[in-house]
């Protein structure tokens, strides 16, 4: 019998039982970005016992990053994200198998998860992973966090909702970068470990978040949920729909 102790306190819980994580240890989730958001992220799915998880980035740490990517540490400045994440996760949980992906190797791992996170922050490469799941339909977790605001969406093809390029077109608007806006360590953590939780939920079958944006502000500590409706004209997903 498998030894699940590690995680008795989730076990325990009626929506996830034995079977739930055997599901869990059993699935592959792939993360793109492993800056904020990713670096919150890897940690709770790495600990709730996620297989495989695919981790993707091609940036090094800076110092400037320990502020809120609580994934590394003041040795790892200078390493490779995806080198020093592999080396804290497997610290975490040795029962993970931990595969790490350059940025030329990401998109056609899409087909192999069952559920993708975008953790980047650019609204090119955003829109380059929305497109590898719609092709690949696989369920996608978008987080977004800036100064002291947050956002948070599911896009999944298969109930027949919207995809990313639905709720924002390809207009060459330029994402705002944390250099410039700044923003507070524990904002981006809260974004980075609600993508976990809705990637979990997705896995074990527990609600329905997609086809919905979820807005926080920080400030206020308030939420705000937006119906997203699947645009039958969108270029990416629009054939999907008809």
């Amino acid at each position: 019998m498998t030894d699940y102790s590690r995680y008795a306190r989730q076990v325990v819980l009626p929506e996830v039982g034995v079977n739930g994580q055997s599901l869990l240890r059993d699935s592959s989730v792939l993360i793109v970005g492993l800056g904020g958001l990713g670096s919150a992220a890897a940690q709770y799915l790495a600990g709730a016992g996620i297989g495989r998880l695919l981790l993707a980035d091609r940036d090094r740490i800076e110092r400037s990053n320990l502020q809120r990517q609580t994934l590394y540490r003041e040795a790892d400045t200078g390493r490779y994200k995806v080198e020093a994440a592999l080396a804290q996760l497997a610290a975490l949980n040795p029962e993970a198998d931990l595969v790490g992906l350059d940025a030329s190797q990401w998109p056609q791992a899409v087909a192999d998860a069952d559920v993708v996170l975008d953790c980047t922050d650019n609204f090119p490469t955003r829109h380059a992973i929305n497109a590898a799941c719609v092709r690949a339909r696989r369920p996608l977790v978008s987080g977004a966090a800036i100064r002291l605001e947050g956002q948070l969406a599911v896009f999944d093809l298969r109930r027949g909702g919207p995809c990313y390029r639905c709720l924002y077109p390809e207009t060459g608007e330029v994402a705002e970068r944390c250099e410039q806006a700044g923003i507070l360590g524990p904002v981006v953590g809260v974004v980075g470990t609600m993508q976990a939780l809705a990637a979990l939920k997705l896995l074990l079958g527990i609600g329905d978040d997609a086809g919905r944006l979820q807005v926080w502000d920080a400030k206020q500590m308030s939420w705000r949920s937006h119906k997203i409706g699947a645009d039958p004209e969108c270029p990416t997903c629009g054939h999907t729909h008809v």
